[in-house]
């Protein structure tokens, strides 16, 4: 089969096709942007990519264009394969259609953490020898790749509540059938499809639906959204984690973060000692422990395979050191998020000094939706800096509870200097983005190298 690619170089579309092309497809694909590093790992697979989405490109003739959301009515390829009544179809579809039947699905769904948990459970389950199959949102340091086939039957997807196609509003994660399903969490995000967290419930109860009865729900139980979520009705058997003493059944941790038992009950099962920060990587964990407990790995055999996790690039990736300062990469971009990753550094640093660099670019945060919520994501940050963009609200006025402690500049350059002349040896500069920031990590790295 050839499909031809529209949005190839967006996370879940380039692990696509490398599954396309590993199962022995050809692939062929376009984006607005065609720009490293995913370009360069397509191109090291053979796959042909096409800058822009030119009508021309229907002289490809593929078996199948697959449509990536990015894609909209409007576009000059995809108004031209509407003309011709060409066959065409969504990345989940074919997803569903093409790799997973056959397989054990385990999907890792929720507001925050998914990456990072499916790449912990594909960890776990490749250290028992199940060889699985994975689709992740990133690149986990333990593979150095965000997609693969696998040997096994187990197949471990990142399943994201984001709609599908222009042309199908569902969320991606109902076209995967699940038989093992993680429920993190459960926030307001996606402001621009999401109306309100209500609407997010309704379609995360659709993929509750779509669980067999001998499957597995894998359910934050602090998470009051993913409650009323149960409560519309469910089908299969439910492992909560997160619970408190007195719950029999659930898992939960006793320890700190970084070195934690996991028990079951009062019944110690498991232990964890790892490098990662933060009590939300606690809680993927036990997630992680229960899901692949689904599936026939003991606990205490997950809880020793997360001991060589290495988590996922641009996860608080210490990014280099310069004149005593370091400065950290990390993909959060929502106030939880945020709050949490900054906690976890706190945790790992103590009383040294933490700087926290943000833009608040994703569609959420640019429609202004989460702003009251950015002093509270900080709190625990000494100094904060924000890039202002065209966002059509003030973050100078949103910051404004924070008073001396935040500032904002309206370029990259201008935000640079200002870290850099607020920076001291022992500073830790974090900088939070779900972009590429315009590269100032190294522009951070250089100017502090340069002030010596």
């Amino acid at each position: 089969m050839h499909i031809h690619i529209l949005g190839i170089c967006g996370t879940f579309m380039g692990g696509l096709a490398a599954l396309a092309r590993e199962a022995g497809h050809k692939v062929t694909g376009c984006d607005a942007n065609v720009y490293p590093p995913m370009s360069d790992q397509l191109q090291a697979l053979g796959i042909e990519l096409i800058e822009g989405f030119g009508a021309d490109q229907m002289a490809f003739k593929p078996d199948a264009f697959v449509v990536g959301n990015v894609v909209t009515r409007g576009n000059a390829l995809m108004e031209a394969i509407l003309d011709a009544g060409a066959a065409y179809t969504s990345g989940p579809q074919w997803l569903a259609e093409q790799v997973l039947p056959g397989r054990h699905v385990l999907a890792v769904a929720g507001t925050h953490g998914k990456t990072t948990t499916t790449s912990m459970l594909a960890w776990v389950l490749e250290q028992a020898g199940l060889q699985p199959g994975f689709l992740v949102g990133g690149v986990p340091l333990n593979f150095g790749v965000s997609a693969r086939l696998g040997q096994g039957k187990t197949f471990v997807i990142e399943a994201d509540e984001y709609d599908t196609a222009f042309f199908d509003k569902r969320s991606k994660f109902v076209h995967y059938r699940p038989r093992t399903a993680i429920l993190n969490n459960l926030e307001h995000d996606h402001a621009d499809i999401f109306p309100d967290v209500g609407a997010i419930e309704t379609q995360f109860h659709h993929l509750v639906r779509t669980v067999p009865a001998s499957g597995r729900l894998v359910v934050n139980a602090r998470d009051e959204a993913l409650q009323r979520v149960l409560a519309r009705g469910c089908w299969s058997e439910v492992q909560r984690f997160g619970t408190r003493k007195e719950e029999p059944g659930g898992l939960r941790a006793r320890g700190e973060p970084h070195a934690f038992d996991v028990l079951r009950g009062s019944l110690k099962i498991a232990r964890v000692d790892w490098p990662l920060l933060g009590e939300h990587n606690q809680l993927n964990a036990l997630a992680a422990i229960a899901a692949a407990e689904h599936v026939g790995v003991a606990p205490d055999a997950a809880g020793a395979a997360l001991a060589g996790f290495e988590n996922v690039r641009r996860r608080l990736e210490l990014r280099g050191e310069e004149a005593g300062v370091k400065v950290y990469d990390d993909f959060a971009h929502h106030p939880t998020a945020m709050r949490s990753t900054v906690n976890g550094l706190r945790r790992k640093v103590g009383l040294e000094r933490i700087l926290a660099v943000f833009e608040p670019r994703s569609n959420t945060m640019k429609l202004g939706a989460m702003k009251a919520q950015l002093p509270w994501a900080l709190e625990e940050a000494d100094l904060s800096f924000c890039l202002q963009g065209n966002y059509g609200w003030s973050a100078q006025e949103a910051l404004a509870p924070m008073g001396k402690q935040a500032l904002v500049a309206d370029t990259v350059d201008k935000l640079v200097a200002m870290v850099v002349q607020a920076a001291r040896p022992g500073d830790h500069v974090l900088c939070m983005s779900n972009g590429g920031f315009g590269g100032i990590h190294g522009k951070l790295l250089d100017a502090l190298k340069a002030r010596g």
